[in-house]
């Protein structure tokens, strides 16, 4: 928890330095003023790419003073989405709300992905933010031993709802599944939403989710909270164990999102909409508003974005392949 809580106030700090930095720089003459931008969230309605999109176009559209409307293009993985956006006239006017699946973890769960890393510029890291693992209150489980027993005692185990296939959701599920023995069956769902109204229902057993989205619903009494993918205890659900703590010592997950733009958008409209959103991202309401839901801002340059998801690529790649897992 002590660590979550230093890169909370490390998060903060560093937004104060970067809002004073981009004070004196000149507005974002790149983006024309008479133009609505776009952000597609390629997930359906509800979920952590919906919600942290709208929270972001809103405090955009107040820095730029211009309209920025959140379009939601579901399907296939996050695939149709990134489709979306690089369909798009490359003026920096559409962005797109990346995450691991589309953004690193595509390129080797899918063998005919339509589109390549190199064909998206990053421009932000927006968040940060744990997954948890829950289950149906109908089931009974409350702990990962407890899951596997269980699972283990029903001739086809137990259900996993998967919100989208590639999320964090799903391969830390897969990882989960592998590494404790919990036997379960995947049914995924086109988006949180509807994956949570089910398994709230009984209709399915359990499910990796982001703290986003998961948290009301747990504060709530409608879902079990079973563990957090953190290497420490976060403060949202400081009596959660982590799934170190349930023995599984190897796994620690910590959901990202990020905003691009396609390849071939000038860099000095980057370089602009990275200026504003850094603005965006170092305010006290943006950072307000992730705290509620259990995530921190990022922020940083384009460099550092693409450094990261690099990063994020290889490691996926190896965990995927090691598990031999494709896309559902």
């Amino acid at each position: 928890m002590a660590r979550f809580r230093t890169l909370r106030t490390a998060a903060a700090v560093s937004f104060f330095a970067l809002a004073a930095c981009v004070a004196g720089v000149a507005g974002a003459s790149d983006i024309a003023p008479g133009k609505p931008l776009r952000i597609i969230a390629p997930a359906a309605p509800g979920g952590i790419l919906d919600q942290t999109s709208r929270i972001v176009a809103k405090s955009l559209s107040e820095v730029l003073k211009q309209p920025v409307i959140v379009e939601n293009v579901a399907g296939a993985g996050g695939t149709l989405g990134i489709q979306a956006a690089l369909r798009a006239e490359p003026d920096g006017h559409t962005l797109v709300m990346g995450s691991l699946g589309p953004n690193a973890a595509n390129y080797t769960l899918q063998d005919k992905l339509p589109y390549k890393a190199e064909d998206l510029a990053p421009v932000i890291h927006v968040l940060s933010m744990p997954n948890v693992l829950v289950a149906s209150p109908q089931l009974g489980a409350k702990t990962v031993a407890e899951l596997k027993a269980l699972s283990q005692s029903k001739p086809k185990g137990l259900s996993m709802a998967v919100s989208t296939s590639g999320s964090s959701g799903h391969l830390t599920g897969e990882l989960i599944k592998a590494r404790s023995g919990i036997q379960a069956v995947n049914i995924i769902y086109r988006g949180a939403a509807p994956a949570l109204t089910d398994l709230m229902g009984g209709q399915v057993d359990l499910m990796v989710d982001n703290l986003i989205t998961a948290l009301p619903l747990v504060r709530a009494g409608k879902l079990t909270p079973i563990a957090v993918t953190t290497r420490e205890r976060i403060p949202e659900l400081p009596q959660v164990p982590t799934l170190i703590e349930s023995g599984l010592p190897d796994i620690e997950v910590t959901v990202w999102l990020g905003l691009f733009v396609s390849a071939k958008t000038p860099p000095a409209t980057v370089a602009a909409l990275n200026r504003e959103l850094q603005k965006v991202l170092a305010s006290a309401e943006i950072r307000h508003s992730f705290a509620e839901k259990g995530g921190v801002p990022v922020g940083g340059t384009p460099q550092a974005f693409q450094s990261f998801v690099t990063g994020e690529t290889a490691r996926w790649e190896q965990v995927i392949r090691s598990a031999n897992l494709k896309a559902e």
